[in-house]
């Protein structure tokens, strides 16, 4: 029988409800156990609050004033209703819910016919997906005004939450790896590689149901990105040596956006650090790696960076437009060339080769990716040769260093000290936008001061740090407040609310104590670097990492007593 909508929006409540991390994976295990097995990804992708398995390429599309309107359509609320409940819950999900509570029609005896249930659900998103080209929107509007017409309150509430990506249960991938391997009575680190291996743990559930025995075989799959290994902030080269042993190699951290290439055969597939397909944007990276990588099967990092005339690399924004580009390729590539530099190899026909030492993968690397050059690279435990390859990367443009322990393996989504990154200048953080306000005097009329939030860990929320109005050019400004308007969350005569969704990358002097904001910390002399159309909210700096830049503060200077 068919797994009603309803019930999994009674877990989701549960779970929210739910304090103590053991009960809500006891939770989420019992419901799992229940489902049929075609509703078991869904199911599992919906609870993290996503629409599709985390390697799928296929995304909504639906902007919030496209769902707004539908909401209000269905409901006949005004924007003063929406804003009334939005600023009384503070959840988007939470207001969606009042406005179908204070329907004034009778929606439970004249529209709803009967219950949703998780497959129909995931049958309207793939719909509302595929709906391209002229009239898609008018078409992706119907879609959704018949999912929401059958929709309770509740169910309206994580309706729109899974829409927009944006769930805050608390209920992240980790806890979910948990729940699969107690409802599979299987080692935790045999469904961490597995989902590692396979990039969703959605998937993982439905390999381990069909076949469990086979889950610790699993290798990775070209054409399914993995997600990224990432690294720590050290201070200076000697903290990465001490770290590492005495010893370490230093790498140049170019000034760029950071790929992930999959080949078979002669198909090339390019990935960005949010593992969203850019190969249409790239060709001549795609021709290169074509070119030059003889493996019929391979994945393999790097970074991309976009040079001027001389090969000196320019503005990362620049860098994003190509990525952005799908039409006027050759004329766009030809005014902004790239260059490619790789640094890691992590799977080569049949073979997985995360769990190698890093210097053995660089060795395999080097070996089959042919006059593509790789990443700058020293290996020494001389702090001032170190110091002295510091200096000459900033001198070539780029960003820093990245200091790789020797016998590191490689961990896809993990952040630890096995990998560095070094800077001269403090470490800006990558923050997202959840509100702005209008500007004065030539920036009046535009969106040109900006809230910035860091994203907490543990809950999903995003904790405001401050605003700033420096930073931006007048023409990123206007862009930005185009932008913004589409994610208008609720707005008066200053301000407007928006979704989190942009990250920016900010600057600033320090962080300080502050009783203004639900964080308690705030920037000091923020300013944004740049816009950081790359990274997804879910890659944005967490406010653990935040208070942890705090408290080193206290390394080199004494700390106010009525602290």
């Amino acid at each position: 029988m068919a797994t009603p909508f309803k019930a999994l929006t009674e877990l989701l409540e549960k779970v929210d409800a739910t304090k103590k991390r053991t009960q809500t994976v006891a939770l989420v295990a019992d419901f799992l156990k229940t489902l049929q097995l075609e509703e078991l990804e869904p199911a599992i992708s919906m609870i993290l609050g996503r629409a599709f398995p985390k390697w799928s390429q296929k995304t909504l599309d639906v902007s919030w004033q496209t769902l707004n309107t539908v909401l209000r359509r269905i409901t006949q609320a005004d924007w003063s209703d929406f804003s009334e409940a939005f600023s009384r819950t503070g959840d988007i999900g939470d207001a969606a819910s009042a406005l179908f509570e204070n329907a004034k029609m009778k929606r439970q005896s004249t529209l709803i016919t009967k219950q949703l249930t998780i497959s129909e659900v995931r049958s309207s998103l793939e719909a509302i997906a595929a709906a391209s080209g002229s009239g898609s929107k008018q078409k992706k509007t119907r879609l959704i005004e018949t999912l929401f017409s059958r929709a309770d309150p509740t169910e309206a509430k994580y309706l729109v939450k899974i829409l927009i990506g944006e769930m805050r249960t608390g209920f992240h991938e980790g806890l979910m790896e948990q729940a699969i391997a107690k409802v599979l009575d299987l080692p935790l680190k045999t469904v961490q590689h597995a989902n590692m291996a396979l990039g969703d743990i959605g998937e993982v559930a439905v390999q381990a149901r069909t076949n469990k025995e086979d889950l610790s075989k699993l290798g990775f799959r070209v054409f399914r990105p993995v997600k990224l290994m990432l690294a720590q902030i050290a201070d200076n080269v000697d903290q990465a040596l001490n770290e590492h042993d005495g010893e370490t190699a230093f790498e140049y951290k170019y000034d760029g956006a950071r790929v992930q290439i999959h080949k078979r055969g002669d198909d090339v597939k390019i990935f960005s650090r949010r593992l969203t397909d850019v190969t249409a944007s790239l060709p001549e990276i795609v021709e290169t790696v074509k070119a030059n990588v003889a493996a019929n099967e391979a994945i393999v990092e790097g970074e991309v960076i976009a040079v001027d005339s001389q090969g000196y690399p320019i503005p990362f924004q620049h860098l994003m437009r190509r990525f952005k580009r799908v039409h006027g390729i050759a004329d766009t590539a030809e005014k902004i060339p790239l260059q490619l530099f790789l640094f890691d190899i992590l799977y080569i026909t049949g073979e997985t080769l995360i769990g190698l030492p890093y210097t053995k993968r660089r060795q395999i690397l080097s070996e089959n990716t042919g006059k593509i050059r790789l990443a700058s690279q020293i290996v020494t435990s001389k702090p001032d040769v170190a110091g002295a390859f510091l200096k000459e990367a900033i001198s070539a443009g780029q960003e820093g260093l990245m200091a790789k322990k020797l016998d590191s393996p490689y961990t896809p989504g993990n952040r630890g000290k096995r990998w560095f990154k070094i800077k001269t200048i403090l470490e800006p953080l990558d923050l997202v936008i959840t509100a702005a306000e209008y500007g004065y005097g030539r920036r009046h009329g535009w969106l040109s001061d900006y809230y910035l939030a860091a994203r907490d860990a543990e809950t999903g929320e995003f904790l405001d740090l401050g605003k700033t109005f420096k930073g931006l050019t007048d023409a990123e400004i206007v862009e930005m407040t185009s932008r913004l308007k589409t994610l208008a969350l609720n707005e008066d005569r200053w301000r407007v609310v928006v979704e989190p969704k942009i990250v920016v990358e900010v600057a600033y002097n320090e962080i300080q104590r502050s009783p203004t904001y639900k964080s308690k910390m705030a920037l000091r002399f923020a300013r944004i670097t740049r816009i950081r159309d790359d990274k997804s909210p879910e890659d944005a700096d967490t406010i653990q990492r935040v208070r942890e830049i705090y408290e080193r503060q206290f390394r080199k200077k004494g700390r106010y007593k009525a602290e």
